[in-house]
C-alpha cells in the first residue's frame, strides 16, 4: 500500500492499544523517513525539540528503542498492559474514562472510530489477521482523495496536491 510497507502493517509495535495506529502518526513517519523538516514541524506542534521528536511505535517491548516522550507517560498503554491485553479492543470497559477524557479531541474521535473496527476485524478474522487488517484499514484511510498521496493522522492538507483534507479525515486541530 502506498505509504506503508507490509512489514509496517504487520508490526505489532505500531498497533497502539488505544486505536491511534502509530503507523499513521506524524512523529513515527518523520522518524521512519528520517525527515528532519517534518520532525521540526511535529515538534513544533507538540512542543518538543526536533531531536526529541522520534518514535518507533508505542508498543515496543521494554526497553523501547525510540519512544516519544508523550507515549512514555501514556496511562492507556499502561492500563492495557496491566490487564494483560495489547489493545483496548479486548477490554469490556471500553470506552472508559481514559478514552472519554483523552486530552486531544482529534485523538479521542479517532479512538472512538477505530476500536469498533478493530473488534469487528478480530471477530471476523481472528486475533492476528484481524489486527493486521485493522492496521491496513487505518492506513487505507490516510490517503488524499484527490491524488492518493499518503497522509498522517491529523493532516490538515495534502503535501502532494495541497487539497484541504482535515474534514475528510480527523477534523481540524
Amino acid at each position: 500500500m502506498k505509504g506503508w510497507s507490509e512489514d509496517e502493517i504487520r508490526n505489532r509495535d505500531l498497533m497502539a492499544p488505544c486505536g491511534l495506529y502509530c503507523g499513521a502518526c506524524g512523529v513515527y513517519i518523520a522518524t521512519r523517513d528520517n525527515n528532519e523538516k517534518f520532525k521540526t514541524v511535529m515538534g513544533n506542534l507538540y512542543g518538543t525539540k526536533p531531536e526529541d521528536t522520534a518514535c518507533l511505535g508505542c508498543m515496543q517491548p521494554d526497553p523501547p528503542k525510540k519512544l516519544y516522550g508523550y507515549c512514555t507517560m501514556c496511562t492507556i498503554r499502561d492500563c492495557v498492559r496491566s490487564k494483560g491485553f495489547y489493545s483496548c479492543h479486548q477490554c469490556q470497559d471500553w470506552p472508559c474514562d481514559q478514552i472519554r477524557n483523552f486530552g486531544f479531541a482529534t485523538g479521542r474521535q479517532v479512538m472512538m472510530q477505530t476500536i469498533p473496527v478493530w473488534r469487528e476485524k478480530v471477530e471476523q478474522l481472528g486475533d492476528e489477521e484481524g489486527s493486521v487488517e485493522w492496521a491496513r484499514s487505518v492506513c487505507g484511510r490516510y490517503h488524499c482523495p484527490d491524488c492518493g498521496n499518503p497522509l498522517f493522522r491529523g493532516a490538515q492538507k495534502c503535501r502532494g496536491c495541497g487539497r484541504i483534507v482535515a474534514e475528510d479525515l480527523d477534523g481540524s486541530l
